[in-house]
């Protein structure tokens, strides 16, 4: 969907210059006696945003007083992990509770095949009223498991109060709100108040100039706007009686469209910020440490709706660190990156110490997303390369060969700048990820394409390749 229209000043109505009618973290009243009998689920989910890029996460700067209340009033994961970097494939692997090779939809636009079980299946056969709101990115298939779909606006999260409102009274609900903020196209002005380019936190995997600054600020204000829409939802849980019965999940589908970040396997393409909030079975202000993954997110609610999980599921609850949140849950964590814009098959693995990446087409540049490589950011880095300015900390884009394996200590490199895969140092480490990897690929039956899928853009101009250039 193109993002071309900004929004007026009322409907960024809970932003922190307008939310004085934001939601409470205290109790409401009860809700219906037909929605008391089982939990309401609530999912939000944002388009490419970055874990660290939310105040609850300690950015300094970004304007995110909703989810940080959000953060405030339930348990914030500090090591939760996506499967995929990739917008239809991560949603489609949350919604299926299976790795995106897995569910026959692992690249991008591919829709969710008709024989997979989903969540929104399962709770609407358990009674639940079921709606999608916003963006609808898995296919024609998966319609069937929503009694309501409805698309919404520039943001994607323009009718989520109205739909809420509008749903049956005498059914608990699962409500999927599917934002396209913070994605691509960026625009001026699109919040009041807008971030300033000195706003920005610039990773050391981007350039600290102008653009890049600029480019940030105003994917700050798109994830400022998706906090509006959050405030608003749980404002009216509040209004109606239903926030202490229903449980609210905040998550981001992949990392920021930046270089380096979406469709790649470090943090910054896989790390997720995930905020849930239950009253009364999650305590306020609870942090965890557990590597969670997002496939684990289906049976965790199911489980948490007291109802049986389904045999399809590769992933497995995590409701014990809602009361336990010092607990463990996995030793590892799993992600992949596929076809999306451009050939690409990776693998990670990774523990709490170590990331380890597995890259089958190491001849191919770490290209971003081709919306990423129109942007004022990645052409500001190609002139820096041209100009030999750009150091190899931030030149993945453009070179090739890349290593076949990679292997960071993040817990000593949290950026992944510090290739250990030939450090004797870490044979050990080394060998174990390798076998953690090897493992995961036999119990998923993962494999290398034989005929990859190829680009269909252009890597270093971002424009569409004709058919018979590809």
């Amino acid at each position: 969907m193109s993002k071309t229209r900004k929004l007026s000043r009322r409907a960024f109505l809970y932003t922190a210059t307008a939310g004085s009618a934001a939601y409470a973290l205290g109790r409401a009243g009860s809700a219906p006696a037909a929605e008391a009998a089982r939990p309401n689920i609530v999912v939000m989910v944002a388009d490419d945003a970055a874990w660290n890029d939310l105040g609850c996460y300690g950015h300094p700067h970004i304007k995110t007083p909703n989810l940080d209340r959000l953060a405030q009033g339930g348990v914030r994961f500090e090591g939760a992990f996506l499967t995929c970097s990739s917008c239809s494939p991560s949603r489609c692997s949350v919604l299926t509770g299976r790795y995106p090779h897995s569910t026959g939809a692992a690249e991008l636009h591919q829709p969710l095949p008709e024989d997979q079980v989903t969540i929104a299946a399962m709770l609407r056969d358990a009674g639940y009223y079921t709606a999608a709101v916003g963006k609808w990115h898995l296919g024609e298939a998966a319609k069937k498991d929503f009694e309501h779909i409805q698309s919404s606006g520039v943001g994607g999260h323009e009718k989520w109060r109205d739909a809420l409102r509008a749903r049956p009274k005498d059914r608990p609900f699962f409500f999927w709100l599917a934002a396209n903020d913070p994605h691509r196209p960026y625009q001026a002005d699109t919040i009041p108040n807008p971030h300033r380019p000195s706003d920005a936190v610039v990773p050391p995997f981007l350039p600290d100039v102008p653009d890049v600054r600029k480019d940030l600020a105003m994917y700050y204000d798109e994830i400022a706007r998706l906090d509006g829409a959050v405030g608003g939802v749980m404002e009216l849980l509040q209004e109606e009686g239903l926030a202490d019965n229903t449980i609210v999940v905040f998550f981001s589908d992949n990392g920021r469209p930046f270089p380096r970040c979406k469709t790649t396997v470090y943090d910054s393409g896989v790390k997720t910020p995930l905020l849930i909030r239950w009253p009364n079975r999650i305590q306020p202000g609870t942090v965890s440490q557990a590597l969670v993954s997002t496939v684990d997110l289906a049976p965790t609610l199911l489980e948490a709706a007291e109802l049986s999980l389904s045999p399809t599921f590769q992933g497995r609850p995590f409701c014990h660190l809602f009361g336990s949140p010092e607990s463990a849950h996995r030793k590892y964590v799993y992600a992949e990156h596929n076809w999306h814009d451009f050939q690409a098959h990776e693998r990670a693995v990774r523990s709490q110490r170590y990331l380890y990446i597995r890259n089958a087409f190491p001849e191919l540049t770490a290209s971003p997303p081709a919306d990423a490589v129109r942007s004022m950011t990645f052409r500001a880095m190609q002139q820096l390369h041209e100009e030999g300015k750009l150091p190899p900390s931030q030149s993945g884009c453009f070179v090739a060969p890349r290593p076949a394996e990679e292997l960071y200590d993040v817990a000593a490199d949290p950026f992944s700048l510090v290739n250990l895969a030939g450090d004797a140092k870490h044979k050990a480490a080394l060998e174990e990820m390798r076998e953690a990897f090897e493992a995961w690929v036999r119990e998923t039956n993962d494999s290398v394409p034989e005929n990859p899928t190829p680009d269909r853009f252009d890597r270093q101009t971002g424009e569409r390749l004709d058919k018979k250039n590809r």
